[in-house]
């Protein structure tokens, strides 16, 4: 758990004495699948860091649609934002597994980058590919269509969770159809049509909440 911390964008260059400073401070709670750490429009008291497991970051429309932003994984870090602006947090994270969590409240966070001023700089970078990932999303709405997008997503997530097998690289997404859907902002009977089509050219298999890959090339061929 610990080296996870460790190579957490937010902590990877803590030096040994930083971790000994920082360590005291955190907590740790674990959440079951379903479970939900935080809501959207709630006060935002701590940040936390993903040691184990998976998480989704959804955010609600007007219509009480889900809009789903992210699927993070160990490493990641949630729930910084409010800690510096003290609005209410932006959007709701919900286990999408059982999950081991990393918290720290934001007193603690504030006195330790008050103390260890490079770990703001490191979190400015951390911020600051969030903000690429935003609007590259953003043109991929705009200038990507929905197979292109769906083969994006699926080689992101393959980035993330993928784990290479005798039969090809095996993805646990643990996403609904529905909520891959989401993620690529499109309909599910569109999205399903275009796994379909990928399926059918021989590029990958579906499995439940599982994708096997056969041909990476393909797909990222497909995402230009």
């Amino acid at each position: 758990m610990t080296d996870i911390l460790r190579q957490s964008p937010l902590l990877v260059d803590l030096s040994d004495d930083d971790w000994s400073a920082l360590s005291p401070r955190l907590q740790y709670v674990d959440v079951v699948k379903g479970d939900v750490v935080f809501c959207e429009d709630d006060p935002g008291d701590r940040l936390f860091v993903l040691t184990h497991g998976k998480m989704k970051i959804t955010r609600s429309g007007p219509d009480d649609r889900e809009n789903l932003l992210a699927v993070l994984g160990p490493g990641d870090l949630l729930g910084e934002l409010s800690l510096f602006d003290s609005l209410p947090r932006t959007a709701t994270a919900t286990a999408l597994t059982a999950t081991t969590l990393a918290s720290l409240s934001g007193p603690d966070f504030h006195d330790f980058l008050s103390e260890r001023p490079r770990v703001g700089v490191r979190l400015l970078k951390v911020l600051a590919g969030r903000l690429r990932d935003t609007n590259a999303a953003m043109a991929d709405l705009i200038f990507t269509d929905v197979p292109g997008r769906v083969a994006k997503a699926i080689l992101s997530l393959a980035e993330r969770f993928g784990a290479e097998t005798d039969e090809g690289l095996r993805v646990t997404h643990d996403l609904t159809q529905e909520e891959l859907a989401q993620l690529v902002g499109a309909s599910r009977e569109t999205v399903n049509k275009a796994l379909n089509d990928f399926a059918g050219r021989g590029w990958l298999r579906l499995d439940g909440k599982t994708v096997v890959v056969f041909d990476v090339a393909r797909l990222t061929q497909r995402c230009r």
